[in-house]
């Protein structure tokens, strides 16, 4: 089954604990973990999403480059200016199982 969400004036996390159920497969009647499920996700106009509290300024994500005293950073604003599809799918990304189903599932989620 296919399901379409329009994000815009939807809360990002609100939106993103959604699809992580449904890419999962909770919401099919014959779901069962060990297997990936086969529902798509279609979010339409993500650049429209809204966020609560100073999360927009003042949440920081961190990642390492490999090299010693290369840590970066970045605010949510500037990678969501940047590219604010890579950002809900990051988010959706960490809201799902860590384990070998997780990046087929991810391939379910489409973002335009």
């Amino acid at each position: 089954m296919e399901y379409k969400f329009d994000a815009t004036n939807k809360k990002m996390g609100r939106l993103a604990t959604e699809v992580a159920e449904i890419l999962q497969g909770k919401k099919n009647p014959s779901y069962e973990p060990r297997l990936e499920g086969d529902d798509v996700v279609v979010v339409e106009n993500v650049d429209k999403l809204s966020f609560t509290g100073n999360k927009f300024n003042d949440k920081n994500y961190y990642w390492h480059t490999g090299y010693i005293g290369h840590l970066k950073t970045a605010t949510l604003k500037e990678l969501f200016e940047k590219d604010p599809k890579k950002v809900f799918r990051m988010v959706v990304e960490k809201m799902l199982p860590k384990n070998r189903l997780q990046s087929k599932r991810l391939k379910r989620l489409l973002i335009k």
